[in-house]
């Protein structure tokens, strides 16, 4: 008898801008119209994502999942915002973002970076070493959730001392 299951080769390769089509139908299908008044997506209006740390992965030619980062500013400090991380459902738990997220962190780490903020659950980033950001420390410029508001330490020590408002980079 033959297995009738197939096997699905996943590509994840940086984000060109050939994607940038795709990945906003991907974003609209997972995540719908509603995103747009999401604190995150307001904060990243303006400024595009760093091309470099951008991830897309595909199956064939389709697309099926997405990571970006963008910069911003956490009080003084450099940082980076961290999504949207966007798997289509057909795809999830194949993989798909546990690559995205490591091939961008680690891009985000070789290039320099040091910090990385995003709004997510706790307990699906915390693999990711993602911890939430300590209440009072950073404020964002919209209403978040501080359960939902995670950091993550690209370099150690990065994080010490950084405070204030979180907003679009200079």
């Amino acid at each position: 008898m033959t297995d009738p299951t197939l096997s699905l080769s996943i590509v994840v390769a940086p984000q060109n801008g050939s994607d940038t089509a795709a990945v906003e139908r991907l974003t609209e299908r997972v995540f719908g119209p509603g995103r747009f008044a999401r604190t995150a997506y307001r904060l990243r209006e303006g400024t595009p994502p760093q091309a470099a740390l951008c991830f897309v992965a595909r199956v064939s030619t389709l697309l099926v999942g997405a990571n970006q980062l963008t910069p911003i500013s956490c009080g003084d400090a450099p940082a980076l915002l961290l999504g949207p991380l966007t798997v289509d459902p057909a795809f999830r738990s194949r993989g798909v973002a546990r690559a995205l997220m490591d091939l961008s962190l680690e891009a985000a780490g070789a290039a320099g970076h040091r910090l990385v903020v995003l709004v997510g659950d706790e307990a699906y980033y915390r693999r990711y070493d993602f911890a939430r950001v300590p209440n009072g420390r950073l404020t964002m410029p919209g209403p978040v959730d501080p359960a939902r508001f995670l950091y993550r330490e690209l370099e150690p020590g990065a994080f010490e001392g950084v405070q204030g408002a979180v907003r679009s980079a200079d």
